[in-house]
Parts: structure tokens; C-alpha cells; sequence
């Protein structure tokens, strides 16, 4: 049993509340495009956020956009998860107009969602501000060459990443190098996954 639009709505009645909130997680409820623009509007008002969650809610890019309008106002935000919502390169664009001022940014999950390389491109820009970022997800976002290329060139400032999921994309030879070319001079990556590229 989950809830959509209408408890959405209702939830975002009473968020604002919360002033010391620093933990959401609604991943798994149909929350959907309006019911994001509902609680995009409440969260405002929760500035200590340090987690949010939304994956599988059906948020697509104009959810993703009106999320991204308030993302900028939480300056702890350390662990951000998108996944599986029907994203695509709009939305990614709105996240990347954000995304660099989250500068507390640890965790990124963008998984399940079609993005692409015009997606990822932006998005490429604004994570070479995330200094703190160690866990990065891309998995199926219809990544190919283009988008590797353009992560590999900032993940080099991104000192402290230990974990960096590719998989399930469409990364050929000359991605795969370009990625390569970066990720032989990190001491910190742990895990890394580009099976079923």
C-alpha cells in the first residue's frame, strides 16, 4: 500500500512543521508530479535536511524540477536518492542548476532513470563542485560514450569518491578509456561497476 498525489498533499500540510527534520525518506509511494510540487514546497522550510529519499515515485522531470528549486536551501544535504522516477534529460537539467550548492553532497542515486548523455553533461558540471562526494549512481541512465566522457572529466575533482555505479548502460571502448584515463590516479574508489555496458 503506498500513497499518491492527495497524501502527498496532506503530508506537505504539516512538513513545515518540522523545523529539525533531518531524515525523509518517501521512496516507494506514487507521490507523482504534483504531489512533489506540493512537498517541494513544504520542504522549504526544512533546512536542516541532511537525507532526502523519492526513488520509484513517479516524479518526472517537472517533479525533479520543483524538488531541484529547493534542494539549494539545504545546506546539509549529504545523501540525495532520484531513483526510478521517470526522469529524463529536463529534469537532470533542472537537478544541475542545484546540485553544485549542495556542497555537503555525499551520496547521489539518479539509478532507473533515462537521463542520457545530455543529462549526464550537466549534470557532469555541477558534481565537479560536490567535493564531498564518495557515492555516485548512474546505473541504466542510457549513458553512452558522450556521457562517460563528460564525467570523466570532473570526477577527477571529486577526491574523495569510493563508490561509482555505470552499469546497465551503453559505455563503449572510447568511454570506457576516457574513464579509465581519470579513475587510474584515485586512491580512494572502492567500488566500481560497469558490468553490462
Amino acid at each position: 500500500i503506498d500513497f499518491g498525489p492527495e497524501g502527498a498533499a496532506m503530508l506537505a500540510g504539516i512538513l513545515g512543521e518540522f523545523k529539525a527534520l533531518t531524515y525523509l525518506d518517501l521512496s516507494e509511494n506514487s507521490v507523482r508530479e504534483s504531489g512533489a510540487e506540493r512537498l517541494a514546497g513544504a520542504l522549504g522550510e526544512c533546512k536542516s535536511l541532511v537525507f532526502l529519499a523519492m526513488s520509484s515515485g513517479y516524479l518526472c522531470d517537472r517533479g525533479a524540477k520543483s524538488l531541484a528549486g529547493v534542494l539549494g536551501e539545504f545546506k546539509e544535504l549529504a545523501h540525495l536518492a532520484l531513483a526510478d522516477n521517470s526522469i529524463f534529460e529536463e529534469g537532470a537539467h533542472g537537478l544541475a542548476e542545484v546540485l553544485g550548492k549542495c556542497r555537503a553532497l555525499s551520496h547521489l542515486d539518479l539509478n532507473r532513470n533515462q537521463i542520457g548523455d545530455g543529462g549526464v553533461g550537466r549534470l557532469a558540471g555541477a558534481l565537479e563542485e560536490c567535493k564531498s562526494l564518495a557515492h555516485l549512481n548512474l546505473s541504466r541512465t542510457g549513458i553512452g560514450d558522450e556521457g562517460a566522457g563528460a564525467l570523466a572529466g570532473v570526477l577527477g575533482a571529486c577526491a574523495v569518491l569510493s563508490h561509482l555505479d555505470l552499469g546497465h548502460n551503453r559505455i563503449g571502448d572510447e568511454g570506457a578509456g576516457r574513464l579509465a584515463g581519470v579513475l587510474r590516479n584515485s586512491t580512494t574508489l572502492a567500488h566500481l561497476q560497469l558490468g553490462y555496458n
